[in-house]
């Protein structure tokens, strides 16, 4: 996508110093837009776990590009081979729930079995991680030209109106390397001139609706109002939204959805109004070691991020103090929202009902015999 004039993606390698891998740092999105340099194993660790990069694909492709550091690193310093299977298992530490996470790591490290000549091996890790980016866009673009049919679906009944969408978190480019998930079919359906509007969530408590989400529609002009998170339940009763659609961090087989906390309930409001709930998803965050979402690990993160918020004050990013002081906080990251509520899943491959079956006859491939 594009900044200002300028294309970007969220993660890439410095073409003028090898071994530098470069991130647009989020956390001072969008009052401040900041490219952070990553050297080192622990460099790529902090950035995860602190939430400079976020999203599911783009933390797989950033924890790739991990263990192609770690390589590196074992070159330079002269560390044993152990280091690379320790910074993995760093790397895997740093986020419980994105399904990603784990998957990008055991593939990269998948295509250098057999080979101990360490050039080789870092030859071999820097075209894999490239190819999986490159691969992440490609299938995001795919999903937004599935889902575009059916916002192109919706806009053909509701004509001259425009479409009103609801969106909860940042499932956009920003969560991947580039695209999107969620929000890739509303930016195809604008490349191709639909009339659309977008409800942001705010997306407490980091907000990534209010900041990230409302950045990047407004960076690619696209009509959108943000909205705190618990007005979704109204809009939708009054009839001002005609889809919900939402990413995933892990998606069980059978079709129950990990996504940021606060999606089960949008899914229930869109439930009882009749309203299409959709989640957009590669298949690289379908966890098929599991059978349901009672499986899937919920992360539970600092209390901090509950407790202050941030923003612009003075043209400088400060933290307030919203509860009293000696209140206690409770921060679930995610939660999950039962199969029987979504209406389908979008990936790479097409369309499917949110069950066992159609998953499987979707990709018959990762079902095991």
């Amino acid at each position: 996508m594009k900044v200002g004039k300028k294309y970007y993606r969220t993660i890439w390698e410095d073409e003028n110093n090898p071994g530098t891998i470069q991130i647009i740092d989020q956390r001072w999105l969008p009052h401040k837009f900041i490219i952070e340099n990553l050297t080192t194993v622990d460099g790529i660790v902090d950035s995860i776990r602190e939430m400079h990069v976020r999203g599911a694909p783009l933390i797989g492709i950033t924890a790739a590009y991990g263990v192609y550091l770690s390589k590196k690193e074992k070159k330079r310093n002269g560390l044993g081979i152990n280091f690379i299977f320790e910074s993995a298992d760093k790397l895997k530490s740093t986020r419980p729930t994105a399904k990603n996470l784990f998957w990008a790591i055991d593939e990269i490290l998948s295509s250098i079995n057999n080979n101990d000549n360490i050039d080789n091996i870092i030859q071999i890790l820097q075209t894999k991680t490239q190819d999986m980016a490159d691969k992440d866009v490609a299938d995001c673009r795919t999903i937004g030209e599935h889902g575009f049919k059916i916002i192109n679906d919706i806009s053909n009944s509701k004509s001259p109106e425009q479409v009103n969408i609801l969106t909860h978190c940042n499932a956009g480019w920003l969560a991947t390397v580039d695209y999107g998930t969620a929000l890739a079919p509303i930016y195809v359906a604008h490349e191709k001139g639909i009339k659309l509007h977008v409800w942001v969530d705010e997306t407490r408590p980091r907000n990534q609706g209010a900041k990230l989400t409302a950045w990047e529609l407004a960076e690619q002009g696209i009509p959108h109002t943000v909205i705190v998170d618990n007005a979704g339940g109204h809009i939708m009763q009054k009839g001002m939204v005609d889809l919900v659609i939402v990413g995933s961090d892990r998606t069980a087989p059978n079709g129950d959805v990990a996504n940021k906390i606060g999606t089960y309930l949008k899914a229930l409001s869109a439930y009882d109004n009749n309203i299409p709930f959709y989640v957009a998803l590669p298949s690289s965050t379908i966890d098929w070691e599991i059978e349901t979402g009672e499986d899937i690990p919920i992360e539970e993160r600092n209390p901090d991020e509950v407790i202050f918020v941030d923003g612009l004050y003075n043209n400088e990013v400060v933290s307030i103090l919203v509860p009293p002081e000696q209140s206690p906080a409770l921060n679930y990251a995610f939660d999950v929202t039962p199969a029987n509520l979504v209406t389908g899943l979008i990936t790479e491959r097409g369309i499917c009902k949110a069950t066992k079956e159609c998953i499987a006859e979707l990709f018959p491939d990762k079902i095991k015999k």
